[in-house]
C-alpha cells in the first residue's frame, strides 16, 4: 500500500446563502465546511521546510470560496457537490470526506456528509472529462 496522508480542514466558514425560509422563521446564517483530503504521504513527509513539496490547499480554498459566493443555493447538497467537484479536479487528492453543516437549526446544526474513495473520485473525474 502506498503511504498516504490526510489534510484536515475544519470549520471553514463559507460565504454563502442556502435555502428559502418563510417570513418569521430563523434562517441558518452560519455554514461550515469540513474537509479531509487524502494525498500522498510525500506531501507531508517533506525533506525541507518550504512549500515546494507540500500540498498547498490555499488555491483550493479560494476556489471553494468563489463557488460558495457564486449563487444563492437551494440546497446544501448541490453546494457540497460543487465543492467536491472542485476537490476532484486536483488529481493529487486520492480520497476525500466532506461535510457541510448549517446553524442554527433548532438548538444545534444540521448538515450533509460525503465520503469518496479512489474509485468514486476516478469515476467523477471521468464523467467531467
Amino acid at each position: 500500500m502506498t503511504p498516504q496522508a490526510q489534510i484536515v480542514l475544519r470549520d471553514l466558514h463559507l460565504p454563502c446563502c442556502i435555502g428559502h425560509y418563510p417570513a418569521g422563521t430563523v434562517a441558518p446564517d452560519l455554514h461550515l465546511l469540513d474537509l479531509v483530503l487524502t494525498v500522498s504521504a510525500a506531501h507531508v513527509l517533506v525533506p525541507a521546510d518550504d512549500m515546494a513539496g507540500v500540498f498547498d490547499y490555499d488555491p483550493l480554498l479560494a476556489d471553494i470560496a468563489r463557488i460558495a459566493r457564486a449563487a444563492h443555493y437551494d440546497t446544501q447538497e448541490y453546494l457540497l457537490t460543487r465543492i467536491v467537484q472542485a476537490c476532484a479536479a486536483d488529481t493529487r487528492i486520492t480520497a476525500l470526506e466532506a461535510q457541510l453543516h448549517k446553524s442554527p437549526v433548532m438548538d444545534g446544526s444540521a448538515g450533509v456528509r460525503l465520503s469518496l474513495g479512489a474509485d468514486a473520485l476516478a469515476r467523477m473525474r471521468a464523467e467531467r472529462a
